[in-house]
């Protein structure tokens, strides 16, 4: 992940981080990357892990070591060292450590233990720092109702503490859909203040349901990942209720899951030219 987002980072767009929850995404993903000539990340939550199972994992690195595009493979949202062994065990390029909710000194100290055991496989790690919000339908994170933002000097000294890789910021977004709460503005005035105390790339995560306007001016100030899950997800499993209900005597795959597939691969590629990752994979030398 270091190689693909520092291209990103001095390039100002965003490479997608997309969670997975069967290969029907990963296809997609892999498809709309190839399309558009973009890098991708796939990357699976735990819980995803825990539905799919670890063997998944292998079909993963296949698939991508299949494909022309760069692109890695990530632990999303890691809560304890524990998560991230196993998804280095298991052939992740990159892990994420989560102690976002944890006092400043207790997610110091895991970071740093991450970061070392991490490091010395080289593979790369992202940690949090301030609270993303959570909506009631989203399992992903340690989200909570109300964001604690980012403070730009805590974000200077916990990236010179820990060796972090790449930094996770909160400045107001929220994992999942906002049908239930107020959409927020995103505080791009606190995101250049981060980008100016701390100079590694920055991780913006609820991705979704956002203003397209704000999106593009994330990547302008350091913003170098962009995660996705709820957008994808939605469009996919819309689709997939609508043959179901068209369909109800249906039983076999390839009539009910290719349709879905190429919703969710629309709205990757949609994704992938507002995060103007399009056409960026020639810069990469694979």
């Amino acid at each position: 992940m270091t190689d693909l987002l520092s291209v990103a980072y001095k390039n100002h767009f965003a490479v997608g981080s997309y969670n997975v929850a069967n290969s029907e995404f990963v296809e997609a993903i892999i498809a709309a990357a190839e399309k558009k000539d973009s890098p991708a990340i796939i990357q699976i939550h735990p819980n995803e892990i825990g539905l799919v199972g670890e063997n998944f994992i292998a079909y993963v690195r296949q698939a991508v070591d299949r494909t022309h595009i760069p692109m890695a493979i990530h632990v999303d949202h890691g809560a304890t060292l524990e998560d991230c062994v196993r998804g280095i065990h298991n052939g992740y390029t990159s892990v994420m450590i989560d102690a976002s909710a944890k006092p400043w000194r207790e997610n110091i100290l895991l970071t740093k233990k991450v970061v070392e055991v991490a490091h010395a496989v080289n593979v790369s790690v992202e940690a949090e720092l301030g609270t993303i919000g959570s909506n009631e339908l989203s399992s992903e994170g340690n989200g909570v109702n109300e964001i604690l933002y980012t403070n730009p000097e805590d974000a200077k000294k916990f990236v010179n503490e820990t060796g972090v890789d790449t930094l996770a910021v909160a400045i107001g977004t929220r994992h999942g859909h906002y049908s239930h709460v107020e959409k927020p503005e995103l505080r791009i005035d606190l995101l250049k203040k981060i980008h100016e105390a701390v100079d590694i790339p920055l991780v913006l995560h609820g991705g979704s349901d956002n203003k397209n306007e704000e999106i593009r001016k994330t990547y302008k100030y350091g913003v170098a990942k962009i995660n996705l899950s709820t957008d994808m997800k939605t469009a996919f499993f819309k689709q997939l209720r609508k043959n179901l209900a068209e369909n109800p005597e249906a039983y076999e795959p390839d009539q009910l899951m290719p349709t879905a597939r190429r919703a969710a691969q629309k709205i990757v590629e949609y994704k992938m030219d507002l995060f103007a990752s399009t056409g960026k994979a020639s810069l990469y030398e694979i």
